[in-house]
């Protein structure tokens, strides 16, 4: 199923949610957009759709940090003194060529480390949790933990702190309620889908 039935499958879950609820039109629209957007976060992983959507061309970062580096370089031999100069030199000439290794494949990754700093900064467990989340699923395989019991226990936890960090009772069950009917969607029993998820991992690899 592509992202944007999912979407569409996930906003209508939060509407569900805002209808049992009985909430006011704004926190209504809270609700929908809340769901749609937890309904594509199982796609983040490795292969998912959404990676690319999320994360900026690894050109912008490669070319930012090779600036970087070359700066560094720059200020360490003309400003540093005899032994912070080399170990400028030595700081900066390594960030140039790690960041003419990157490519976008490493951007979710890096995408990841940096909402883990932001919640850190931000002394936010849920955003830290979600950055956990992201780091992991740049290193799994398309459609197996991030579509398994175990994705969903992990985003539940994200959706808890998040319910708690906003104080609007109701968001909890309206980001479950869309990250699983991601997974709902994808199950090989359905006609359209030629591959199902691996809901059990790591105790079982079988598609359903």
């Amino acid at each position: 199923m592509n992202g944007t039935a999912h979407t569409a499958i996930g906003a209508a879950t939060g509407f569900v949610v805002a209808n049992t609820f009985q909430t006011s039109p704004s926190t209504t629209l809270l609700f929908v957009g809340l769901g749609g957007i937890s309904a594509l976060i199982p796609d983040l992983d490795i292969d998912g759709s959404l990676r690319g959507r999320i994360t900026i061309s690894h050109k912008v970062i490669r070319t930012v940090a090779q600036l970087i580096g070359a700066l560094m370089i720059f200020y360490s031999f003309f400003e540093g003194g005899a032994s912070e100069k080399w170990f400028g030199i030595g700081i900066g000439l390594a960030l140039m060529v790690i960041a003419s290794k990157i490519k976008q494949k490493h951007m979710l990754t890096i995408t990841g480390i940096g909402v883990l700093a932001g919640g850190v900064s931000l002394q936010e467990l849920w955003l830290i949790l979600l950055g956990i989340y992201i780091l992991i699923a740049s290193f799994v395989s398309h459609r197996s933990y991030t579509h398994s019991l175990l994705g969903v226990i992990f985003f539940g936890i994200i959706a808890s702190k998040f319910e708690a960090s906003l104080g609007i009772d109701g968001v909890f069950y309206t980001c479950l309620a869309g990250y699983i009917s991601h997974l709902l969607a994808d199950l090989k029993i359905l006609p359209f889908n030629k591959r199902g998820i691996k809901l059990f991992l790591p105790v079982s690899s079988k598609e359903i």
